[in-house]
């Protein structure tokens, strides 16, 4: 908050523009925002504190130092935001003052904190001014002007302001040099063509200093207050402050932690790096995005449209600071103010989820380190005699020769071919790795990939107009410019000539970041402002080189430099599009880096997990996390990757993964086997169990994803985008829904018997027994034997659900079973998408069935709204009702009487309807 400035008796008053329709500034001197009269008294408090604790300080020190500057002290602690960022450097008086800024030592953080900086911005510290402000049809533009230079090199001194409103519930704010282009993201974003009507924001322009506050309307909460600290623009430095309206924030990913941040002096580093997830680092994809809860419950998010390296600053203000290294700053700003509809307007801008096959959808094993195909096709075989589900095996690198894409290693691997041939014949599918370095040192003439590559100038370049050359598995690689749009050409023939070997289904591209064991070339990396930049952001290694390539290599559409957090998405784009020309049905891809929009080509795995039971709990805010990011299809390797897993473990852990969307066992080398057939018969029927209870619900999830592609909602969800007016729900990250219905409450702790989960108030059904748990919005103690997970229904609900096969394909075609939770005071209500489960755009070409269950008092609706061939193919079985207060006395199936059972615990069960699900039908009980 900017309070600080207000109370300084040298600074002029903020000169404030209202955006039209905006509501009315405060009158009075200076038009002091609301947002400082609010708290102009605990600043006072909060500076005397502070001043006293000073003086005491340096009186105890038994000497006394030179006073900082009045104007320095009034700024309290949570307040100072940051001058002096670089790590690595000791920060002193000298420095900090050569800058311009204040110097106040605190005490210093504990290790491996960050701590108060003890260099920060006075409130008078020179900022942009806005010379002038004009309305245009979409909103306004302007020219922002920097009297006095910062302290990075080369400012830019000029900047037009864009502002559009392009929804009632979107703003965009773009700040760029206002005479020469600099890079932006090549993102297909909507262009609107006229203003918002009635916008449920409004803007407020600060003049000098420049800088931006948006409130909402309908509380007035300010959402955005940028005149908390000075606007930079350099050419490699763009560095822009806010305020919060509260601490709970969530999204910047990708890192290991808690959903919620913590905003305790917290930086989060955005550069896509190949490192096992470990808490603080950056890991291997970067989503500019945050989401943000405010107190009474409604929600908003903000997204910078940029994919230069990045930090991302937190502080207890509450505030946030945003610090890249090129680029522009282009803002997207969404009012929700449902979470839900905040991630729905996010993901207008950024475009909705593919839709997956029916098949990605159910259980995958791999391993790395299987030795040979017949190591592979044994533990088919071993999935098949226990009965246990399985829709896809992968095979890790050992399936290549010498590690190079596009080859098979003859010797060990000879039968692949024949194994995919048996798994298709058994309605399963094959996933192989790719990973995007092509080796180097083959022969002239042996390895058309690097050969074609070469020809045709598509890999990148040094400096020097030569081919970059790391090293990952193969040894020495090059590495595809996914940006050239020729080179997606070579990878679909590429895909096209293995294909004709080996039809594979799905693909799975690794080590996307690009992943380089080398630090930036087998040449190093070239002096200059690329590879050192005047700021480097807080990466692991210290440098933009470590463990990839340069960040001055030569790409098609710019340098290395700005296009690096791109790098996994392209290569998505590159092979989803190559999988449809190939194969002509939905295409089936899992990337490990990733940024927004990425959800459009592929799902995600959450990278080389330990088998730990933390691990374990860490996947659940990284399930979150990407459903915010617009990547649905999600999941981490199941019983850990590396390490040795035990079988309490990787049971609660199987149990846990059922449930990702995304749902693969996966371990490395030289570790034992960790499939569902290694472990003891107990273990391995509580696998099996819960496979078979997510392949019982797949029409559920199934249609979960149709809601995702189709207008961007969330697949697994944080229990408070269901109750966002519960504050007890805002830090929970050790359980999560499935849609808004299914609550899964995982043990992620050894050696008990019982969970602890919240419920939130109402009803809620057992999902195995329909008994009724009424909660008034507590924590509530779970019997949790190693054999069960605990599920819940929550009233107001219709599951569709299926008896289960061991695939997708034979489960599709057994009986459905509706599962009705009924509500005393709520709306029930549920419904169903189908289709053929792989063609493409079906929903678009109106090839699918789309069914809605609806009960009212005591009948039960199901009407079909759109039908297609396929829904004639399955009917529906059973139909159980949870919540069925009293016997009835008989049944209807649309009017004519029909056998039913009712049990102690107020369950209804009406059985063998065999009723198409092409047909609409009604139950009445009486």
């Amino acid at each position: 908050m900017k309070s600080y400035q207000k109370l300084t008796a040298t600074q002029p008053a903020a000169c404030w523009v209202e955006e039209e329709g905006a509501a009315p500034l405060p009158t009075g001197r200076g038009k002091l925002a609301p947002w400082w009269v609010g708290s102009g008294l605990l600043v006072v408090a909060v500076l005397l504190s502070t001043i006293t604790v000073w003086v005491l300080r340096q009186v105890s020190g038994g000497w006394l130092r030179a006073t900082p500057p009045p104007k320095c002290l009034l700024v309290p602690e949570s307040h100072r935001f940051d001058c002096y960022p670089e790590r690595h450097v000791v920060v002193t008086q000298e420095l900090c003052e050569s800058r311009g800024c204040c110097f106040i030592q605190t005490s210093p953080p504990a290790e491996g904190k960050q701590g108060v900086p003890w260099c920060f911005y006075p409130p008078d510290f020179p900022s942009y001014t806005l010379e002038s402000l004009n309305q245009t049809a979409l909103g306004m533009v302007g020219l922002l002007v920097r009297r006095e230079k910062a302290y990075y090199p080369r400012d830019i001194e000029k900047l037009r302001l864009d502002v559009e409103f392009e929804t009632d519930t979107r703003l965009h704010i773009k700040i760029t040099d206002a005479a020469n282009p600099r890079y932006e993201v090549p993102l297909d974003v909507p262009r609107v063509k006229k203003r918002a009507e009635n916008p449920i924001y409004s803007l407020n322009i600060s003049w000098d200093p420049f800088g931006a506050l948006l409130q909402r309307k309908a509380t007035g909460a300010v959402l955005l207050n940028t005149t908390v600290a000075p606007l930079i623009f350099a050419d490699q430095f763009l560095q822009i402050s806010t305020s919060l309206p509260s601490k709970f924030l969530y999204g910047l990913g990708e890192h290991r932690g808690s959903f919620l941040h913590s905003l305790d002096w917290n930086t989060l580093t955005l550069w896509a790096r190949d490192v096992s997830p470990t808490e603080s680092f950056n890991l291997y994809g970067a989503h500019p995005f945050y989401l943000l809860m405010e107190e009474g419950g409604d929600a908003h998010g903000v997204f910078l449209l940029n994919s230069n390296a990045m930090e991302v600053a937190l502080q207890p203000a509450p505030g946030l600071t945003w610090r890249t290294i090129g680029g522009v700053l282009d803002f997207y700003i969404f009012l929700g103010p449902d979470p839900n509809m905040v991630i729905q307007q996010y993901q207008q801008v950024i475009g909705f989820p593919a839709m997956p096959p029916l098949w990605a959808l159910g259980f995958h094993l791999c391993r790395w380190g299987y030795g040979s195909s017949n190591e592979t096709w044994q533990t088919v075989r071993a999935m098949r005699n226990y009965q246990i589900p399985q829709d896809a095996q992968w095979n890790d690198i050992d399936y290549m020769d010498g590690y190079r894409d596009f080859t098979l290693d003859s010797q060990k691997f000879a039968s692949l071919p024949s194994l995919v041939q048996d798994l298709h014949k058994h309605g399963q599918h094959y996933v192989m790795i790719l990973d995007p370095g092509i080796s180097s040192t083959s022969p002239h003439g042996s390895y058309w990939p690097f050969d074609e590559g070469l020809r045709r100038g598509l890999f990148l370049n040094t400096t020097q107009g030569q081919p970059l050359i790391g090293q990952v598995w193969p040894g020495f690689t090059a590495f595809p410019d996914f940006s050239n749009p020729d080179t997606h050409q070579w990878w679909l023939e590429n895909l096209k000539n293995f294909y004709a070997h080996m039809p594979f289904d799905g693909l799975w591209i690794d080590m996307n970041e690009p992943s380089n064991f080398m630090d930036g070339s087998e040449d190093g990396c070239p002096p200059g402002d690329l590879d050192s930049p005047p700021y480097t952001p807080a990466v692991l290694g210290d440098s933009l080189s470590a463990k990839t390539v340069c960040a001055s290599a030569k790409q098609k559409a710019s340098v290395h430099y700005n296009l690096h957090n791109l790098y996994g998405l392209m290569e998505a784009k590159a092979t989803a599009s190559a999988l449809i020309q190939i194969r002509g049905k939905r295409p089936f891809v899992i990337s490990r880096s990733t940024f927004p929009s990425q959800g459009r080509y592929s799902g995600h795995w959450l990278g080389d997990n330990r088998s730990q039971w933390k691990d374990m709990y860490y996947s659940i805010p990284g399930l979150l996390s990407f459903s915010l990011f617009g990547i649905p299809l999600v999941g981490a390797d199941i019983c850990g990757f590396s390490g040795s897993t035990s079988e309490e473990l990787c049971t609660r852990w199987m149990q846990l993964g059922a449930f990702y969307p995304f749902a693969r066992n996966h371990n490395t080398q030289n570790e034992k086997a960790q499939d569902p057939t290694a472990f003891s018969p107990a273990a391995r029927t509580a696998m099996k169990d819960v496979l078979l209870t997510r392949y019982s619900l797949l029409p559920f999830l199934y249609t979960l994803f149709h809601r995702a592609h189709l207008r961007g909602d969330t697949v697994a969800r944080p229990l408070f985008f269901e109750f966002p007016r519960d504050v007890a729900t805002w830090e929970l990250d050790r359980q999560f829904l499935w849609g808004r219905s299914l609550l899964v409450t995982p043990v992620l702790e050894p050696g008990v018997d019982s969970v602890t989960g919240y419920v939130p108030r109402g009803t809620w059904y057992d999902f195995y027994t329909g008994s009724s748990v009424n909660s008034s919005g507590e924590m509530l103690k779970m019997s949790a034997p190693l054999e069960h997970l605990n599920l819940h229904i929550r009233e107001g609900s219709v599951l569709p659900t299926q008896k289960p096969g061991t695939t997708t394909e034979v489960t599709r075609g057994n009986p459905l079973r509706l599962i009705v939770a009924l509500s005393s005071h709520a709306t029930t209500w549920g419904d169903l998408f189908w289709d053929d489960g792989e063609s493409l755009d079906t929903f678009e070409q109106g090839n699918y069935s789309y069914v809605v269950f609806n009960v009212t008092q005591n009948i039960f609706t199901s009407t079909v709204l759109h039908a297609s061939a396929e829904a004639t193919k399955v009917t529906i079985g059973t139909l159980s009702i949870f919540g069925v207060q009293k016997p009835p006395s008989k049944v209807l199936l649309n009017g004519q009487e029909k056998p039913f059972s009712y049990l102690d615990n107020q369950v209804l069960t009406v059985s063998d309807l065999g009723i198409s699900l092409s047909r609409g039908f009604s139950v009445q009980w009486l």
